[in-house]
């Protein structure tokens, strides 16, 4: 684009989380990948943290000129400003408007999964990726269940897995694994009519899925590695009751803004289920708090707010260089001249 368009002022978002160097030397097109990216104007990462790990990467495998305090790189004669935009969800948003009160949604999906109504229930919602962590996620409903023996019969927890890549082995032989392991929970804990672990790998329509945010009494994001993560904060948007505990892995990017979640490392089990047993427990009082807090970060900071950022970020620097353009003009006309 800027061979062909060497004027353009042209705007990068980079979705997934950026590696720190060490891991992304690993890649054979390495030095391709940043000299591609560098042809932007501006390039936005979800966190601050990965824009460091780019300009680290750069840093390391480019020959090239960083001013780290304006957070931008100097490379074969052009300037690329890096920036951490991060992304949200809509707020407000028609879809959930659309869905029943937060009280009619948990009669009903209670109903639906024939749990007693002093039930507990923890949902989570990812698709079937390694770096969603649902592994780790069940392995702490298990610690959970062993731990706080009150909660067992009265604690189900609820994954919907949307399959993705299933024609890749790796991907399939997640999904046998993520069967296997709710199963053994099941058999370890369940009885005839109470299952720990509700296992649903299908794709939901968005409607659905605010559903079960209204309904659970926790929302547990186990991510792994997660440049941001929007199920955290589809969960905040969904929860007008001011109800609710987010419990959320420190590894997403949406672990640097909503501080009043309980944020936990997903691979120990310890911290993880006490986490989600004092959210279970948690006062009504306290989830209020805590939720109306995410709730007006969530609400500020909107999915329109962040593209704005970066539109009027763009339009800025577009700005910038027409004035610096014209002043160049005119200085080489004066200097014609003399």
């Amino acid at each position: 684009i800027r061979e062909r368009l060497p004027r353009a002022t042209i705007l990068t978002f980079w979705h997934i989380p950026w590696p720190n160097a060490e891991s992304f030397g690993i890649c054979p097109w390495r030095e391709d990948i940043l000299q591609g990216l560098l042809g932007s104007s501006i390039l936005g990462f979800h966190t601050t943290y990965h824009c460091n790990n780019f300009l680290e990467g750069v840093d390391r495998f480019l020959e090239a000129r960083l001013d780290r305090e304006r957070i931008l790189v100097v490379h074969q004669g052009r300037t690329t400003r890096v920036r951490a935009y991060p992304i949200s969800v809509d707020w407000p948003s028609g879809e959930i408007e659309g869905v029943p009160a937060p009280g009619r949604c948990r009669a009903e999906l209670f109903e639906e999964l024939r749990l007693a109504p002093d039930a507990l229930l923890g949902v989570g919602v990812d698709r079937m990726d390694y770096t969603k962590g649902i592994e780790e996620k069940f392995l702490a409903v298990e610690r959970v269940l062993e731990r706080f023996p009150d909660l067992q019969g009265r604690f189900t927890f609820l994954q919907i897995a949307a399959p993705t890549r299933s024609k890749i082995e790796r991907y399939q032989q997640l999904a046998r694994d993520v069967e296997k392991l709710a199963h053994r929970v099941n058999e370890r804990f369940g009885r005839a009519d109470y299952r720990p672990i509700v296992l649903c790998q299908s794709h939901r329509e968005r409607e659905e899925v605010y559903r079960v945010y209204r309904a659970a009494d926790v929302c547990y994001v186990s991510s792994l590695h997660d440049g941001m993560n929007l199920v955290a904060k589809e969960f905040v948007a969904a929860r007008s009751d001011g109800k609710g505990v987010l419990v959320l892995s420190h590894f997403t990017g949406a672990a640097r803004e909503l501080a009043e979640a309980l944020i936990v490392n997903p691979y120990d089990l310890d911290e993880a289920s006490a986490a989600l047993a004092y959210a279970l427990r948690m006062p009504l009082e306290e989830q209020r708090e805590r939720m109306r807090s995410l709730r007006l970060l969530v609400a500020e900071f909107n999915v329109f707010r962040w593209a704005g950022r970066m539109l009027e970020d763009a339009g800025k620097l577009r700005k910038r260089d027409r004035i610096a353009s014209r002043l160049m003009r005119r200085r080489t006309s004066l200097e014609g001249w003399r």
